[in-house]
């Protein structure tokens, strides 16, 4: 009974009232550690638009980019919106996030390191020294400072670099500034090569009509690109590397052709003596090995009875009204054969 009494005045003392009703669960006592990485906090003014936010989110929907509405004085605000429902709080968007101030936050940012860079980007963009003009547009226009001057020379500081491509779109020189794709390089080189075979191949099955341009005149052809685009898929299955990849190829291929006439052979064999690289082989008749052959025309200037002719040939990417992709192409004797005749 006495116990009783005792548990009584205890529950109705002030002490354990004040305990009852301002207790706190553990999780509201312990303190939260500095590296705690919560849902990102984003200062949208920041944000320069570049996107390596949501290249390096390891979850999908967790992070995009929204712009404002744009008024008659200012563009609308391009900055990250985090969806909570997806975000597995990582932190790699804050940590990558290169403007300065930072756009995001998320606890304690754990800087990578400069030797390694967590943004996927198919592209690595570098300068070419022999085109580029100095002009420091690429450097201006770059806002994360990747881009120096050293030397006298303008040079991309890859650490830096977050491949948003705007160095690419402000440079006046084209081809001076480069976007190469970084992977798949063997493809490339294949992809390249398939090219040059294609665009060669159909060239030699119009002989006949090569023989008659003299004087000026040009053969001119249009060959789909879509065939050729979907055999170069087969190597790599990447539609923006394999368009591109074409696309620079075909419009700064210049072709050198070589074609016998054998009407006109008189099987000498000089040609079979003269080549470099033991292309040309003599079994009842001349065979030329196209692999080997470098294209050097040593073979057109030896022979003495014109059953060779050299031609170069050029080719141009266009897209037709209707959309097609098309390849125009354009032959002419060499100059070479000009300075022959």
């Amino acid at each position: 009974m006495a116990s009783f009494i005792h548990y009584i005045y205890d529950f109705a003392t002030k002490k354990w009232l004040d305990k009852f009703f301002n207790a706190k669960s553990k999780s509201d006592i312990a303190e939260i550690p500095d590296r705690f990485r919560d849902f990102p906090t984003v200062e949208k003014e920041y944000c320069i638009g570049c996107g390596s936010c949501t290249a390096s989110c390891p979850s999908p929907n967790a992070i995009k980019l929204v712009r404002d509405s744009a008024t008659e004085d200012h563009h609308g605000l391009v900055y990250p919106v985090i969806n909570t429902a997806s975000c597995i709080r990582c932190g790699f968007c804050a940590e990558v996030c290169p403007s300065e101030p930072k756009t995001l936050y998320c606890g304690e940012n754990h800087f990578i390191h400069e030797d390694f860079n967590i943004i996927p980007s198919k592209r690595k963009y570098i300068i070419d020294d022999y085109l580029c003009i100095k002009c420091g547009k690429c450097q201006d226009n770059c806002e994360v400072g990747a881009i120096d001057r050293i030397d006298n020379r303008m040079h991309v500081n890859q650490s830096k670099c977050i491949s948003c491509g705007k160095c690419l779109d402000v440079c006046p020189v084209k081809g001076a500034m480069k976007g190469v794709f970084i992977a798949n390089m063997e493809e490339q080189k294949e992809i390249i090569s398939l090219a040059v075979n294609r665009l060669e191949e159909y060239i030699e099955s119009h002989q006949e009509p090569l023989e008659e341009i003299h004087d000026d005149k040009l053969f001119l052809a249009e060959l789909k690109f879509q065939p050729l685009f979907d055999e170069a898929l087969t190597i790599l299955n990447d539609d923006e590397i394999v368009y591109e990849v074409l696309e620079k190829a075909i419009n700064r291929l210049n072709i050198k052709v070589v074609m016998w006439n054998h009407d006109n052979c008189q099987n000498c064999q000089l040609c079979v003596e003269e080549c470099p690289t033991g292309a040309i082989k003599f079994d009842n008749q001349i065979i030329r090995d196209k692999d080997k052959c470098l294209r050097c025309s040593i073979c057109y200037q030896t022979c003495p009875f014109s059953a060779i002719n050299y031609y170069s040939a050029k080719f141009n990417l266009d897209e037709k009204d209707d959309g097609e992709k098309v390849i125009h192409i354009t032959v002419k004797e060499s100059q070479l054969a000009k300075r022959r005749a």
